[in-house]
């Protein structure tokens, strides 16, 4: 018997693609394909990291390119947006999902990730 919550999430609206050279998904992305760059943005205490999104001309989804999260690229995931990240995160924490901290740094999305029973990873970002 399956028991259903409210959601504060609204849209479906990034995902996510691991790649092993962010650098040469732009350039394949935005040269081969003709996608916009929607985004390269460093963050990070070094400004090491990057967020880099990509999109098709016109598209309210976005397709963000991530160095891989602990393994081999060509992995996926998906971002769901939500007005208030600080009740989802609460929400979904009491309900027992498997979630990491939120995550506040410099240029980047305020979010938490979390996996599904089969280790698939969501990206939860404030909007």
């Amino acid at each position: 018997m399956t028991t259903s919550t409210a959601t504060t999430v609204t849209n479906i609206g990034v995902a996510m693609f691991t790649v092993a050279d962010q650098d040469a998904a732009i350039a394949f992305y935005t040269g081969t394909l003709g996608w916009e760059l929607r985004g390269d943005t460093r963050f990070g205490e070094d400004g090491s990291d990057r967020w880099v999104e990509v999109a098709p001309p016109g598209s309210t989804a976005r397709l963000a390119l991530n160095p891989p999260m602990g393994g081999e690229p060509g992995g996926g995931g998906i971002g769901v947006e939500t007005p208030d990240v600080r009740a989802e995160h609460t929400r979904l924490r009491e309900a027992g999902v498997d979630l990491d901290d939120i995550v506040e740094a410099p240029g980047a999305p305020t979010l938490f990730m979390l996996r599904d029973p089969d280790g698939n990873h969501i990206a939860v970002v404030q909007v």
